[in-house]
Protein backbone atom coordinates (compact mmCIF):
# COMPACT_ATOMS: atom_id res chain seq x y z
CA UNK A 1 0.00 0.00 0.00
CA UNK A 2 1.51 3.31 -1.02
CA UNK A 3 2.03 6.14 1.76
CA UNK A 4 -1.13 8.24 0.44
CA UNK A 5 -3.18 5.13 0.42
CA UNK A 6 -2.50 4.28 3.60
CA UNK A 7 -2.59 8.27 4.76
CA UNK A 8 -6.52 8.25 3.12
CA UNK A 9 -7.14 4.80 4.66
CA UNK A 10 -6.03 6.17 8.01
CA UNK A 11 -8.25 9.28 7.79
CA UNK A 12 -11.06 7.65 6.94
CA UNK A 13 -10.90 5.37 10.14
CA UNK A 14 -10.07 8.99 11.76
CA UNK A 15 -13.34 10.17 10.45
CA UNK A 16 -15.42 6.75 11.31
CA UNK A 17 -14.40 7.17 14.45
CA UNK A 18 -14.94 10.56 15.69
CA UNK A 19 -17.79 10.26 13.99
CA UNK A 20 -19.11 7.35 16.31
CA UNK A 21 -17.32 9.12 19.46
CA UNK A 22 -20.08 12.12 18.20
CA UNK A 23 -23.48 9.82 17.51
CA UNK A 24 -26.18 11.68 17.77
CA UNK A 25 -29.34 10.17 20.15
CA UNK A 26 -31.48 8.27 18.35
CA UNK A 27 -35.59 8.65 18.27
CA UNK A 28 -36.69 4.60 18.69
CA UNK A 29 -40.09 3.63 17.39
CA UNK A 30 -41.53 1.16 19.47
CA UNK A 31 -44.67 -0.98 18.57
CA UNK A 32 -47.42 -3.00 21.11
CA UNK A 33 -49.46 -5.69 19.58
CA UNK A 34 -49.64 -7.35 22.71
CA UNK A 35 -51.06 -4.98 24.91
CA UNK A 36 -47.41 -4.73 26.62
CA UNK A 37 -46.84 -1.54 26.96
CA UNK A 38 -49.04 -1.23 30.48
CA UNK A 39 -46.32 -3.28 31.66
CA UNK A 40 -43.55 -1.99 30.46
CA UNK A 41 -44.04 1.61 28.81
CA UNK A 42 -42.79 3.26 32.22
CA UNK A 43 -39.36 1.15 32.02
CA UNK A 44 -39.20 1.76 28.33
CA UNK A 45 -39.09 6.10 29.36
CA UNK A 46 -36.92 5.22 32.64
CA UNK A 47 -34.06 4.27 29.57
CA UNK A 48 -34.36 6.92 28.08
CA UNK A 49 -34.35 9.65 30.44
CA UNK A 50 -31.29 7.41 32.01
CA UNK A 51 -29.79 7.95 28.52
CA UNK A 52 -30.03 10.81 27.02
CA UNK A 53 -26.98 10.38 25.09
CA UNK A 54 -28.34 7.28 23.16
CA UNK A 55 -31.94 8.15 23.02
CA UNK A 56 -33.36 11.64 22.00
CA UNK A 57 -37.30 10.32 22.67
CA UNK A 58 -38.95 7.11 22.38
CA UNK A 59 -42.41 6.69 20.09
CA UNK A 60 -45.44 4.74 20.94
CA UNK A 61 -47.43 2.80 18.59
CA UNK A 62 -50.42 0.41 19.20
CA UNK A 63 -51.39 -1.90 16.32
CA UNK A 64 -53.52 -5.06 15.72
CA UNK A 65 -51.28 -7.92 16.30
CA UNK A 66 -52.51 -9.33 12.78
CA UNK A 67 -51.58 -6.14 10.30
CA UNK A 68 -48.02 -5.85 11.66
CA UNK A 69 -46.01 -8.82 10.00
CA UNK A 70 -47.17 -7.18 6.14
CA UNK A 71 -46.57 -3.51 7.34
CA UNK A 72 -43.19 -4.97 8.35
CA UNK A 73 -42.16 -6.85 5.16
CA UNK A 74 -43.87 -3.62 3.20
CA UNK A 75 -40.87 -1.58 4.73
CA UNK A 76 -38.09 -4.23 4.76
CA UNK A 77 -38.54 -4.99 0.65
CA UNK A 78 -38.60 -0.65 0.32
CA UNK A 79 -35.33 -0.73 2.21
CA UNK A 80 -36.39 1.03 5.10
CA UNK A 81 -37.41 0.08 8.30
CA UNK A 82 -38.89 2.51 10.63
CA UNK A 83 -39.83 0.18 13.74
CA UNK A 84 -37.23 -0.53 16.06
CA UNK A 85 -38.94 -2.44 18.52
CA UNK A 86 -41.80 -4.86 18.53
CA UNK A 87 -43.15 -5.97 21.83
CA UNK A 88 -45.47 -8.97 20.74
CA UNK A 89 -47.19 -11.99 22.33
CA UNK A 90 -46.84 -15.55 20.43
CA UNK A 91 -48.76 -14.52 17.41
CA UNK A 92 -46.89 -11.81 15.38
CA UNK A 93 -43.90 -13.47 16.89
CA UNK A 94 -44.34 -17.26 15.04
CA UNK A 95 -45.52 -15.14 12.10
CA UNK A 96 -42.66 -12.98 11.75
CA UNK A 97 -40.31 -16.01 12.28
CA UNK A 98 -42.12 -17.29 9.14
CA UNK A 99 -41.68 -14.50 7.33
CA UNK A 100 -37.69 -14.19 8.48
CA UNK A 101 -38.76 -10.64 9.30
CA UNK A 102 -36.70 -10.41 13.15
CA UNK A 103 -33.20 -9.87 13.60
CA UNK A 104 -31.54 -12.97 15.24
CA UNK A 105 -30.51 -12.15 18.26
CA UNK A 106 -29.65 -15.27 19.92
CA UNK A 107 -26.90 -16.35 19.97
CA UNK A 108 -25.88 -13.59 17.79
CA UNK A 109 -26.20 -11.39 20.24
CA UNK A 110 -26.12 -13.33 23.28
CA UNK A 111 -23.26 -11.18 25.22
CA UNK A 112 -25.56 -8.36 25.71
CA UNK A 113 -28.23 -11.55 27.27
CA UNK A 114 -25.57 -12.82 29.83
CA UNK A 115 -27.30 -16.12 31.57
CA UNK A 116 -30.39 -15.44 30.07
CA UNK A 117 -32.04 -19.13 30.46
CA UNK A 118 -30.63 -19.22 33.97
CA UNK A 119 -31.63 -16.15 34.72
CA UNK A 120 -35.76 -16.84 33.74
CA UNK A 121 -37.86 -18.40 36.08
CA UNK A 122 -38.06 -22.12 36.16
CA UNK A 123 -41.57 -22.02 34.17
CA UNK A 124 -40.84 -19.68 32.17
CA UNK A 125 -37.88 -20.60 30.49
CA UNK A 126 -39.44 -23.29 27.76
CA UNK A 127 -41.82 -20.00 26.63
CA UNK A 128 -38.22 -18.38 25.57
CA UNK A 129 -37.75 -21.52 23.50
CA UNK A 130 -40.50 -20.46 21.19
CA UNK A 131 -39.03 -17.29 19.75
CA UNK A 132 -36.69 -19.76 18.20
CA UNK A 133 -33.57 -17.02 19.11
CA UNK A 134 -35.24 -14.25 17.03
CA UNK A 135 -36.93 -12.62 20.31
CA UNK A 136 -36.36 -12.41 24.07
CA UNK A 137 -39.19 -12.73 26.47
CA UNK A 138 -39.98 -9.97 28.70
CA UNK A 139 -43.22 -10.85 30.77
CA UNK A 140 -44.57 -13.85 31.94
CA UNK A 141 -48.06 -15.55 32.87
CA UNK A 142 -48.93 -18.93 33.94
CA UNK A 143 -52.28 -17.63 32.39
CA UNK A 144 -54.48 -20.87 32.77
CA UNK A 145 -57.43 -22.14 32.51
CA UNK A 146 -59.48 -21.04 35.53
CA UNK A 147 -62.92 -20.31 36.16
CA UNK A 148 -64.39 -17.12 37.41
CA UNK A 149 -67.87 -17.05 39.04
CA UNK A 150 -70.84 -14.89 40.88
CA UNK A 151 -70.48 -16.53 44.72
CA UNK A 152 -74.10 -15.52 44.79
CA UNK A 153 -75.36 -17.26 42.10
CA UNK A 154 -72.75 -20.10 42.39
CA UNK A 155 -72.46 -22.24 45.36
CA UNK A 156 -70.32 -25.01 44.90
CA UNK A 157 -67.94 -24.18 41.57
CA UNK A 158 -67.44 -27.23 39.28
CA UNK A 159 -64.47 -29.18 39.80
CA UNK A 160 -63.80 -31.14 36.36
CA UNK A 161 -64.78 -30.22 32.45
CA UNK A 162 -67.88 -32.83 33.56
CA UNK A 163 -68.69 -30.70 36.04
CA UNK A 164 -68.77 -27.02 34.54
CA UNK A 165 -70.83 -29.30 31.60
CA UNK A 166 -73.54 -30.03 34.48
CA UNK A 167 -73.60 -27.32 35.73
CA UNK A 168 -74.19 -25.16 32.24
CA UNK A 169 -77.07 -27.54 31.21
CA UNK A 170 -78.73 -26.80 34.70
CA UNK A 171 -77.90 -23.07 34.34
CA UNK A 172 -78.41 -22.48 30.24
CA UNK A 173 -76.99 -19.23 29.20
CA UNK A 174 -75.30 -18.82 32.41
CA UNK A 175 -71.97 -19.60 31.46
CA UNK A 176 -70.14 -17.31 28.66
CA UNK A 177 -67.03 -17.30 27.09
CA UNK A 178 -65.08 -14.95 24.19
CA UNK A 179 -63.92 -16.49 20.60
CA UNK A 180 -60.59 -17.67 21.06
CA UNK A 181 -59.01 -16.48 18.03
CA UNK A 182 -59.31 -12.87 19.93
CA UNK A 183 -59.59 -13.60 23.53
CA UNK A 184 -56.95 -14.89 25.84
CA UNK A 185 -59.18 -16.50 28.46
CA UNK A 186 -60.96 -18.02 25.26
CA UNK A 187 -58.07 -20.00 23.60
CA UNK A 188 -56.33 -20.99 27.30
CA UNK A 189 -59.52 -22.59 28.04
CA UNK A 190 -59.10 -23.92 24.35
CA UNK A 191 -55.70 -25.34 24.61
CA UNK A 192 -56.37 -25.99 28.22
CA UNK A 193 -58.69 -28.88 27.59
CA UNK A 194 -57.30 -31.19 25.95
CA UNK A 195 -54.87 -32.01 28.93
CA UNK A 196 -57.79 -32.11 31.48
CA UNK A 197 -60.25 -34.61 29.08
CA UNK A 198 -56.96 -37.07 28.11
CA UNK A 199 -56.96 -36.51 24.45
CA UNK A 200 -54.85 -38.42 22.80
CA UNK A 201 -52.17 -35.38 21.86
CA UNK A 202 -53.32 -32.45 23.20
CA UNK A 203 -50.89 -30.63 20.42
CA UNK A 204 -52.34 -31.89 17.84
CA UNK A 205 -56.22 -29.89 17.38
CA UNK A 206 -56.90 -31.83 14.09
CA UNK A 207 -56.03 -35.40 14.74
CA UNK A 208 -55.52 -35.31 18.52
CA UNK A 209 -58.75 -33.23 20.27
CA UNK A 210 -61.55 -35.78 19.59
CA UNK A 211 -62.46 -35.25 23.41
CA UNK A 212 -62.38 -31.67 23.35
CA UNK A 213 -64.36 -31.17 20.47
CA UNK A 214 -67.06 -33.56 21.48
CA UNK A 215 -66.79 -32.01 24.87
CA UNK A 216 -67.26 -27.82 23.58
CA UNK A 217 -70.22 -29.11 21.31
CA UNK A 218 -72.50 -30.28 24.33
CA UNK A 219 -71.09 -27.53 26.33
CA UNK A 220 -72.11 -25.07 23.09
CA UNK A 221 -75.84 -26.19 23.69
CA UNK A 222 -75.96 -24.05 27.38
CA UNK A 223 -74.27 -21.31 25.55
CA UNK A 224 -76.39 -18.33 24.19
CA UNK A 225 -73.37 -16.64 22.12
CA UNK A 226 -69.36 -16.16 22.05
CA UNK A 227 -68.34 -11.95 22.36
CA UNK A 228 -65.51 -11.55 20.09
CA UNK A 229 -63.46 -9.95 22.67
CA UNK A 230 -63.12 -10.80 26.64
CA UNK A 231 -63.71 -7.50 27.57
CA UNK A 232 -67.28 -8.11 26.68
CA UNK A 233 -67.63 -10.94 28.48
CA UNK A 234 -66.65 -9.50 31.82
CA UNK A 235 -68.67 -6.46 31.74
CA UNK A 236 -71.30 -9.31 31.12
CA UNK A 237 -70.49 -11.07 34.14
CA UNK A 238 -69.84 -8.00 35.95
CA UNK A 239 -73.10 -6.60 35.72
CA UNK A 240 -75.15 -9.98 36.53
CA UNK A 241 -76.12 -11.19 33.26
CA UNK A 242 -73.91 -14.38 33.09
CA UNK A 243 -73.35 -16.15 36.65
CA UNK A 244 -69.77 -18.33 35.37
CA UNK A 245 -66.77 -17.55 32.86
CA UNK A 246 -63.68 -18.95 32.08
CA UNK A 247 -60.42 -16.54 32.74
CA UNK A 248 -56.83 -16.52 33.20
CA UNK A 249 -54.78 -14.84 36.23
CA UNK A 250 -54.67 -11.50 34.78
CA UNK A 251 -58.19 -11.39 33.49
CA UNK A 252 -59.16 -11.93 37.19
CA UNK A 253 -57.35 -9.05 38.77
CA UNK A 254 -57.77 -6.39 36.73
CA UNK A 255 -60.90 -6.52 35.72
CA UNK A 256 -62.02 -6.70 39.41
CA UNK A 257 -59.02 -4.09 40.10
CA UNK A 258 -60.69 -1.36 37.82
CA UNK A 259 -64.64 -2.09 39.03
CA UNK A 260 -65.68 -3.91 36.31
CA UNK A 261 -66.15 -7.27 37.78
CA UNK A 262 -67.05 -7.19 41.63
CA UNK A 263 -64.22 -7.50 43.80
CA UNK A 264 -65.94 -10.59 45.88
CA UNK A 265 -66.34 -12.48 42.66
CA UNK A 266 -64.34 -16.12 43.19
CA UNK A 267 -61.68 -18.05 41.10
CA UNK A 268 -62.00 -21.91 40.99
CA UNK A 269 -59.22 -24.14 39.46
CA UNK A 270 -60.00 -27.51 38.03
CA UNK A 271 -59.01 -30.81 39.39
CA UNK A 272 -55.09 -31.69 38.07
CA UNK A 273 -55.48 -29.07 35.38
CA UNK A 274 -52.34 -27.86 33.26
CA UNK A 275 -51.74 -24.31 33.02
CA UNK A 276 -51.29 -22.94 29.55
CA UNK A 277 -48.08 -19.94 30.12
CA UNK A 278 -48.43 -17.17 27.85
CA UNK A 279 -45.80 -14.62 27.15
CA UNK A 280 -44.61 -11.37 25.25
CA UNK A 281 -41.61 -10.97 23.96
CA UNK A 282 -39.37 -8.36 22.63
CA UNK A 283 -38.15 -8.57 18.66
CA UNK A 284 -36.07 -6.53 16.85
CA UNK A 285 -36.80 -6.16 12.70
CA UNK A 286 -34.34 -7.23 10.27
CA UNK A 287 -32.76 -3.94 8.61
CA UNK A 288 -31.94 -1.65 11.57
CA UNK A 289 -28.46 0.43 11.01
CA UNK A 290 -26.23 -0.28 13.04
CA UNK A 291 -26.40 2.21 15.65
CA UNK A 292 -30.15 1.97 16.34
CA UNK A 293 -29.28 -1.60 16.30
CA UNK A 294 -27.06 -1.30 19.23
CA UNK A 295 -29.61 0.99 21.18
CA UNK A 296 -32.25 -1.60 20.63
CA UNK A 297 -29.91 -4.10 22.13
CA UNK A 298 -28.96 -1.84 25.44
CA UNK A 299 -32.76 -1.26 25.67
CA UNK A 300 -33.90 -5.05 26.03
CA UNK A 301 -31.32 -6.01 28.04
CA UNK A 302 -32.27 -3.10 30.25
CA UNK A 303 -35.79 -4.23 30.57
CA UNK A 304 -34.57 -7.53 31.65
CA UNK A 305 -33.16 -6.23 34.89
CA UNK A 306 -34.83 -6.88 37.94
CA UNK A 307 -35.97 -2.94 38.69
CA UNK A 308 -37.52 -2.89 35.82
CA UNK A 309 -39.06 -6.40 36.14
CA UNK A 310 -40.67 -5.42 39.22
CA UNK A 311 -42.80 -2.56 37.37
CA UNK A 312 -44.40 -5.40 35.47
CA UNK A 313 -46.71 -6.62 38.46
CA UNK A 314 -49.21 -3.18 37.19
CA UNK A 315 -52.59 -3.55 38.35
CA UNK A 316 -52.26 -7.18 37.70
CA UNK A 317 -52.74 -7.49 34.04
CA UNK A 318 -50.11 -10.27 32.82
CA UNK A 319 -50.26 -11.70 36.76
CA UNK A 320 -47.25 -11.70 37.75
CA UNK A 321 -45.39 -10.39 34.63
CA UNK A 322 -42.05 -10.66 35.42
CA UNK A 323 -40.67 -13.31 33.52
CA UNK A 324 -36.92 -13.72 35.45
CA UNK A 325 -36.14 -15.13 38.58
CA UNK A 326 -35.76 -13.12 42.05
CA UNK A 327 -38.20 -10.55 41.42
CA UNK A 328 -40.96 -10.12 44.44
CA UNK A 329 -43.64 -8.64 44.90
CA UNK A 330 -42.22 -6.36 47.40
CA UNK A 331 -39.59 -5.46 44.64
CA UNK A 332 -42.69 -3.58 43.10
CA UNK A 333 -44.09 -0.13 43.22
CA UNK A 334 -46.39 0.46 45.87
CA UNK A 335 -49.09 1.24 43.59
CA UNK A 336 -49.44 -2.45 42.51
CA UNK A 337 -48.50 -3.94 45.81
CA UNK A 338 -51.75 -2.29 46.94
CA UNK A 339 -53.70 -3.87 44.18
CA UNK A 340 -51.89 -6.91 43.98
CA UNK A 341 -52.54 -7.52 48.12
CA UNK A 342 -56.38 -6.37 47.74
CA UNK A 343 -57.12 -8.18 44.70
CA UNK A 344 -54.52 -11.23 44.18
CA UNK A 345 -55.40 -14.69 45.41
CA UNK A 346 -53.42 -16.13 48.12
CA UNK A 347 -53.43 -19.50 46.53
CA UNK A 348 -51.91 -18.42 43.11
CA UNK A 349 -48.92 -19.16 44.33
CA UNK A 350 -49.55 -22.96 45.35
CA UNK A 351 -51.42 -23.47 42.03
CA UNK A 352 -48.74 -22.21 39.94
CA UNK A 353 -46.42 -24.17 41.91
CA UNK A 354 -47.70 -27.70 41.94
CA UNK A 355 -49.60 -28.26 38.76
CA UNK A 356 -47.62 -28.58 35.59
CA UNK A 357 -47.63 -26.00 32.80
CA UNK A 358 -47.54 -26.41 28.93
CA UNK A 359 -46.19 -24.37 25.93
CA UNK A 360 -49.32 -22.86 23.66
CA UNK A 361 -49.52 -24.28 20.48
CA UNK A 362 -47.01 -23.60 17.90
CA UNK A 363 -48.60 -21.00 15.38
CA UNK A 364 -49.85 -23.15 12.20
CA UNK A 365 -51.78 -25.33 14.93
CA UNK A 366 -52.92 -22.36 17.07
CA UNK A 367 -54.66 -21.40 13.55
CA UNK A 368 -56.08 -24.62 12.79
CA UNK A 369 -57.14 -25.04 16.27
CA UNK A 370 -59.08 -21.31 15.93
CA UNK A 371 -60.56 -22.28 12.45
CA UNK A 372 -62.18 -25.69 13.67
CA UNK A 373 -64.06 -23.95 16.54
CA UNK A 374 -64.56 -20.98 14.29
CA UNK A 375 -66.63 -23.22 11.74
CA UNK A 376 -67.73 -25.91 14.37
CA UNK A 377 -68.57 -24.19 17.28
CA UNK A 378 -69.00 -20.56 17.33
CA UNK A 379 -70.67 -20.39 13.91
CA UNK A 380 -73.86 -18.34 13.94
CA UNK A 381 -72.93 -17.50 17.54
CA UNK A 382 -70.84 -15.24 17.68
CA UNK A 383 -71.61 -11.85 18.54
Amino acid sequence: MSRLARGLCAAGFLAAFMGAAHAQPVTLNVVDVAGNLALTQEALESFAAKNPTLVSRITFTKAPSPELPGKIRAMQAAGRTDIDLVLTGTDALAAGIALSLWEPLLPAHAAKFPNLMDNYLPAARKMQDLSSGQGVMVTYTPAGPLLEYNPDKVKTPPKTPAELLSWCKANPNKLIYARPANSGPGRTFLMGLPYMLGDSNPKDPIAGWDKTWAYLKELNSCIEYYPTGTGAVFKELGEGSRDMTVTMTGWDINPRALGVVPKQFKVAAFNNFTWVDDAHYMVMPKGLPANRQAVVLQLMAFLLQPAQQALTYDAGYFYPGPAVKDVPLTAAPQKSQDVIKEFGRAEYADWITKNPHAQPLEDKALVAAFKKWDQEIGSGKAK
